[in-house]
């Protein structure tokens, strides 16, 4: 693992300019640079390129990051191999993370992440030893070279195969990593035996998790890591490292529903497919995919659990959608998979398929209309009335208008009665509340004012002397608690940047993108201090007033003795300035 120091110093030595001005050509607009997104297609400028805070953001897309994360995205580059390109154009030396005291703590299994990473290591040599495991992948027709892109191992037979890779078996790390369990004696025993290994890999390139699937006739077929600290499945996408450059390429991504067809796909030359990780297709995952190509195309087999799971993916879709992308739907012949048909039918006949694939709309309209009856006024009644709750989700305005409108040709009615049943307001009714909707989509929590504040300015967090409660829930709490704590585990942090490589392409990715689309806005000038001190405030008033209301809402003679004290205390107390070390 590259120390955190490091990646921070680099950060602050690379100018992000100098870096993406080598790919996409910018052009100078007020304190910032801007240029047409490399990552979708657009005639008007919405790229920003932050040459004082070192971001990129792009506006159409919602595509962000750092210098680091831009080689990634647009070179196809590991984040090994980005931090590497970067520090040689600075003159830096990336440090060799088995000299430094990171190791030692993977060696004792406190680092999940290098724990993985050992784990994938061992497997990988243990498959030059399993002859039956070789000749499995040789059967499905897999080289040696995809074997190697995708780091495919092999878990032998055995019960504590990794105490000969792990000094200490019993690390509680190979516990939450999901490698090792313990019986009811408290032995413990590797999770994963006698399996073909996949490593799961995130945006970064690190191991997160596995798949395994057995070999022989052993239950269950796949074998999945557990979720934990640095994996969950709902997010995750296997193949995704590995595609992103043929992605960007053909502008096209297909999701298929196993690691083997994954990789069987790429074997035949189709290298922009990705997988799910044994869960349905979720809305992060059509979120993250939908930043990643143009065209989305979800391939799953023609039976029932097929479409079944079709019908799950388009549900999580709605909400996501954007128009002038893509998601399209594809059903396999009975009896295929991807695997099985790629290796018949070859790249160019798989393609084929692809071209046919069902747009969403289609597949939408197609299975409502096949569940009533048209010819009936019941039947038309009933298919927009299952239809309203679906499009009422569709994100993407044109294609809710048309879809509106196609349903209303098959019921029977005209569009504005249509609108009028989905509450779909007119016009008229929009612009009389538009001045009081603008206002309350101007208000901002002010704790995403700190969030703004601290993600502008890391180096606040040493002015920051207040309390968020030990129980946050909302996704802006719950990144500001993130982040305080990241901040305050490093003290020299004073860049932008550096906040935004840790958190880029995690769990508050969302998130983040709209705080950069924020602050890409703020001058250099902008007073950010007295912004964070005006949000402490009345974050601190809004607690002390909740902390009346609550001890109000009992009754008076059933409250303690410090209950009592602390309700004259804040009596007594003048409003509560913001609380800042001096």
């Amino acid at each position: 693992m590259i120390p955190q120091s490091f990646i921070q110093d680099l950060l602050n030595r690379v100018d992000i300019i100098d870096v993406v001005d080598r790919h996409v050509k910018l052009k100078r607009a007020g304190a910032n640079y801007v240029a047409c997104c490399p990552f979708h297609n657009e005639k008007t400028p919405s790229f920003t390129v932050s040459q004082a805070k070192q971001f990129y953001h792009c506006f159409g897309c919602g595509a962000h990051g750092t210098a680091v994360g831009f080689l990634m995205e647009h070179s196809g580059l590991g984040f090994v191999e980005a931090v590497k390109e970067l520090a040689q154009s600075v003159g830096m030396k990336v440090p060799d993370p088995r000299s430094e005291p990171a190791q030692r703590k993977a060696e004792a299994g406190d680092d999940l992440y290098a724990v993985l990473l050992k784990a994938a290591q061992f497997y990988r040599a243990q498959l030059k030893a399993a002859p039956q495991a070789i000749d499995y992948l040789k059967k499905r027709g897999l080289s040696g070279e995809i074997a190697k892109r995708f780091g495919i191992g092999h878990a032998p037979d055995g019960w504590q195969n990794l105490a000969g890779a792990f000094p200490d078996y019993n690390a509680t790390a190979l516990v939450t990593a999901g490698l090792v369990k313990a019986n009811e004696e408290n032995r413990r025993y590797d999770v994963f035996r006698d399996r073909i290994m996949f490593p799961i890999v995130d945006v970064r390139g690190n191991v997160i998790g596995f798949g395994g699937r057995v070999l022989g006739d052993g239950e269950p077929k796949y074998l999945n890591s557990p979720e934990t600290p640095i994996f969950e499945k709902g997010r995750e996408l296997y193949g995704l490292y590995q595609a992103r450059r043929a992605i960007r390429d053909a502008g096209r991504v297909v999701v298929v529903e196993g690691y083997m067809d994954v990789v069987a796909l790429a074997q035949h030359g189709i290298e922009y497919a990705v997988a799910t990780l044994g869960t349905a297709t979720t809305a992060l995952h059509v979120q993250k995919l939908l930043r990643q190509a143009d065209e989305v195309v979800f391939c799953f087999d023609g039976d029932d659990a097929g479409r079944r799971a079709a019908w799950r993916a388009l549900e999580n879709s709605l909400a996501q959608l954007v128009d002038g992308k893509q998601v399209r739907f594809l059903f396999l012949p009975q009896g295929e998979d991807p695997d099985t048909y790629v290796r018949k039918a070859g790249k160019a006949g798989f393609e084929a398929l692809l071209k046919d694939a069902l747009p969403l709309s289609a597949f939408l309209l197609r299975e409502l209309v096949s569940r009533v009856d048209l010819e009936s006024h019941e039947g038309r009644a009933k298919l927009l009335q299952d239809a309203k709750p679906l499009v009422k989700q569709v994100a993407a305005p044109v294609l809710s208008v048309l879809l509106r409108g196609e349903l209303a040709r098959l019921g029977g009615l005209d569009r504005d009665e249509i609108d009028r049943q989905y509450g779909v307001e007119r016009r008229g009714e929009r612009r009389g509340r538009s001045h009081f909707e603008s206002r309350r989509e101007m208000l901002v929590s002010n704790e995403r004012r700190i969030l703004q504040c601290l993600v502008f300015k890391p180096e606040l967090h040493r002015k920051l002397d207040v309390r968020f409660g030990g129980h946050p829930s909302t996704p802006v709490e719950l990144f500001l608690n993130d982040l305080i704590a990241f901040t305050r585990q490093s003290p020299e942090l004073t860049s932008s940047a550096a906040v935004i490589q840790e958190f880029a392409g995690g769990r508050h990715d969302a998130l983040l993108r709209e705080v950069e689309g924020t602050i890409s806005e703020w001058r250099e000038d902008y007073d950010v201090d007295q912004e964070l001190a005006d949000a402490i405030h009345k974050v601190a008033i809004s607690s002390q007033q909740n902390r009346v209301k609550e001890l109000l809402s009992k009754r008076v003679e059933d409250w303690t003795a410090e209950e009592r004290s602390e309700y004259l205390l804040l009596l007594q107390q003048q409003p509560l300035t913001a609380q800042l070390s001096k």
